[in-house]
């Protein structure tokens, strides 16, 4: 009987997981089955989920259906969700009472955004991190946009990637009309990038009129006030709209697993990507704390989540095949952040870019990402396409 590779998760980690151990050379008697997990039926591209915001991409090439994306890999996708893992006796069980078991499971749940950090965040502040999210800013903006206000009054909580990329992202379809404001609770913006970027993206703020409160805390969030707490001084101010871009947190399923925890709730692994005393689990992206064949902690984002998935990939098939397995070697290819329609930055390689060259390099960067070549086809031939049928139609 054949073993079967359980994988709990269909973001980067898990789908590219997938793929990759779908085209590794099993031997037929070897062969496993694969089983991708997740709750929704897309993948979602999350870097470019930005673009929905000013309507520069369709939800079409940024989240494929899974069955497309796995026609002909032979992984069998199932839609559910996970509602336990009993890790002694390796079976998962799914919200409609169904169970798998597996011999070898991977958890690349990813986060959630935690909206318990601050009264009233949970009531009345957007988080940005997946479809439902933007059809839901998406709803609220053209309500606003609808209405006689004279001004679009809006507040971003958080001053890291997130916060930053939407704020460009919606002064650019607000125009005149937008009133933004980007609160930071430390001194600087994307605290974390190189200098290079951090200048271009202060610029690309101060361009578009946003308002960066640094040394910031937001005290309360009411229906439409926000209270703000600075050098002591506690305001409250009107608002129409607040996105909440700050934190990250370890789903129940897997901070409640009998397994080694940080204390953020993050799986302990080995640099093999191996939960800590439990070799048949991995665990990678978001819900994993991981350190690399040279001993460093390596980041929580998608480029690294991405890297991790081959390794995963290799270290399945190597333990069903009896073969060395490889420790997690990071490649820092690279920060790249949008700035707006037509403008990004990118700082890596040796390379700095900045303005329309980066953003086309961005465009062409998450094309190659992409998880399959039709889709990458489809969606590349789209980009050639558009502007000259939007020439087509201003003619």
């Amino acid at each position: 009987m054949s073993a079967r590779i359980c994988i709990l998760g269909g973001g980067f980690g898990g789908l590219y997981t997938a793929l990759s151990l779908s085209q590794l050379p099993w031997e037929k008697p070897q062969k496993p089955e694969i089983v991708l997990i997740d709750r929704h039926d897309r993948f979602l591209f999350t870097p470019l989920l930005y673009e929905l915001v000013t309507g520069e991409l369709q939800t079409w090439e940024i989240a494929p259906p899974f069955s497309e994306i796995l026609n002909n890999t032979g992984v069998r996708f199932c839609q559910g969700v996970v509602s336990g893992i009993n890790v002694d006796e390796s079976w998962v069980q799914l919200q409609d009472s169904s169970e798998l078991s597996y011999d070898r499971l991977v958890l690349a749940l990813g986060g959630e955004t935690p909206l318990d950090m601050v009264p009233g965040a949970s009531e009345y502040a957007i988080p940005f991190r997946s479809m439902a999210d933007a059809y839901r800013l998406e709803e609220r903006l053209r309500i606003l946009e609808a209405s006689t206000a004279d001004k679009i009054r809006v507040a971003i909580v958080g001053g890291g990637y997130c916060g930053v990329e939407l704020a460009c992202k919606l002064a650019d379809r607000l125009k005149q009309r937008g009133r933004l404001r980007l609160i930071e609770m430390s001194d600087m913006i994307l605290r974390t990038s190189p200098n290079f970027n951090r200048e271009a993206a202060q610029k690309a703020l101060d361009k578009r009129g946003v308002w960066i409160d640094l040394d910031t805390t937001l005290n309360s969030i009411g229906p439409d006030t926000i209270s703000l707490l600075y050098k002591g001084q506690v305001d409250t101010i009107p608002v129409d709209l607040v996105l909440w871009t700050v934190g990250t947190k370890v789903t129940n399923v897997v901070s409640t697993l009998p397994l080694k925890h940080n204390q953020s709730g993050s799986l302990m692994v080995t640099p093999t990507l191996q939960v800590v005393d439990r070799p048949e689990i991995f665990a990678l992206g978001d819900v994993a704390e991981c350190h690399d064949a040279e001993g460093k902690l390596v980041p929580k984002t998608a480029q690294v989540a991405f890297q991790q998935s081959d390794f995963a990939a290799w270290n399945i098939w190597a333990s069903l095949t009896n073969r060395p397995l490889l420790p997690f070697r990071y490649q820092h290819l690279g920060e790249i952040l949008s700035l707006g329609t037509d403008n990004a930055t990118f700082s890596g390689l040796g390379i700095k870019l900045d303005g329309p060259v980066a953003y086309m390099a961005r465009r062409l960067a998450y094309l190659y990402r992409l998880p399959n070549p039709n889709h990458q086809l489809k969606v590349g031939l789209n980009w050639i396409a558009q502007p000259i049928l939007d020439l087509l139609a201003d003619k």
